[in-house]
């Protein structure tokens, strides 16, 4: 089959490689029929996550039809079409009866190296890394799919690929990141990029009925896109004083939360943070902390913190901003499971229309590679790519 392969930094390929085959009674296999790139296979591409090894499928974005089952008892049966939550799941474990999906402490078939970096398992995910486990991701013809009765969702008659697709991750990723902010209606939340997750948990903002929804980009497109998701406001720092826009926006009070959908590769180079970032720059060579440390600056005292972006690393953390302010941190992998059915259901009645931020489509893998430079350099006003294949 034809998949999209990690060779290197900067070197993805599509490639011929083996066709996924059933290994345990819970898998299925899925041809795929839609897959997306993400924001954070970027930072695969970048080569800004470790374990990552030449030949490894990526793609944890993705949906199809089941054509084959590991048990003739399984909840899922041929040509069953399903989108699958980028972790996975075995249901089991404390942590999954819990509700914490993106916490199973089974599905990580490397639970030791991941535990030997974390203090404790981390789920598995689909592409991302033999530190998530090296599971074959869905940028690719067919995928296994494992613990395949407890994660995938039937997609419901009449509901597009393209509608569903998102519910695999960046849809769930910013609506959980403004559910960590606990809106009871009429706050004010700054939101960090706007790029695909950003987009979403401006539009999960709006939904939750925040009074000022404040978009910080810089790129024009992104912010259109923005202003059609609910922000109210937008701040450009490449133009403007963040903080001091925040404070002219909310009276002088700041924003009651703020959320990080720039994670590890944030850029800003100004004053003291734009210091201490380029500090960790050499430090590590990945982790760019700029944006974080302007949020725990900018938000108001005991206000919260959301970060859905990804980080590869330590970073510096301003503690004492944190303790003095009084301030609440909630970060963590999408819980995507947990937001299926209701997101869904948003979907459906027209609350929240998904395909609004697709720039970018392709029936060809073998346009893969081509389109990750075209996402990661943010050109051709491309925002999120799809393949319909």
């Amino acid at each position: 089959m034809r998949a999209l392969c990690w060779n290197a930094k900067n070197d993805i390929r599509c490639e011929t490689v083996p066709d996924p085959s059933i290994e345990d009674s819970r898998d299925v296999i899925l041809r795929v029929t839609s897959c997306a790139i993400c924001g954070s296979d970027l930072h695969l591409m970048d080569g800004q996550m470790p374990t990552m090894e030449q030949g490894d499928v990526l793609g944890h974005e993705f949906m199809g039809e089941v054509v084959e089952v590991g048990s003739l008892d399984h909840v899922l049966k041929k040509g069953d079409r399903v989108v699958v939550p980028f972790n996975i799941n075995c249901g089991q474990c404390r942590m999954c009866k819990m509700g914490n999906w993106a916490s199973c402490l089974v599905s990580n078939r490397n639970g030791a190296m991941a535990a030997k970096q974390f203090g404790y398992p981390t789920a598995g995910l689909f592409g991302y890394s033999h530190l998530t486990g090296g599971y074959a991701g869905g940028q690719a013809e067919y995928v296994r799919v494992p613990m395949a009765d407890v994660g995938p969702m039937k997609v419901p008659e009449g509901m597009t690929d393209e509608q569903a697709l998102f519910l695999s991750d960046i849809l769930p990723t910013g609506w959980q990141a403004l559910a960590y902010c606990d809106l009871k209606g009429g706050e004010s939340v700054a939101i960090w990029g706007a790029g695909p997750v950003g987009l979403f948990a401006i539009k999960s903002a709006a939904v939750m009925k925040a009074g000022r929804i404040i978009s910080i980009e810089t790129v024009p497109e992104r912010i259109a896109l923005a202003r059609i998701a609910g922000a109210t406001d937008v701040i450009d720092p490449s133009t403007e004083d963040v903080m001091e826009r925040l404070k002219e926006i909310t009276g002088g009070q700041g924003p009651d939360c703020v959320v990080d959908c720039v994670g590890m590769e944030a850029s800003g180079h100004h004053g003291v943070l734009g210091a201490l970032s380029r500090v960790q720059e050499k430090l590590t060579s990945t982790q760019r902390p700029f944006a974080l440390e302007q949020m725990i600056q900018a938000v108001r005292p005991s206000g919260t913190v959301s970060v859905p972006g990804v980080y590869g690393g330590p970073v510096p953390v301003n503690m004492a901003a944190v303790v003095q302010k009084g301030l609440t941190i909630r970060s963590g992998q999408t819980h995507v499971k947990r937001f299926l059915e209701p997101l869904t259901e948003l979907i459906q009645d027209g609350t929240i229309d998904p395909t609004f931020l697709i720039t970018h489509r392709s029936a060809r893998l073998e346009d893969g590679p081509e389109l990750y430079k075209t996402f990661r350099d943010k050109v051709d006003g491309c925002v999120k790519v799809v393949f319909n294949l």
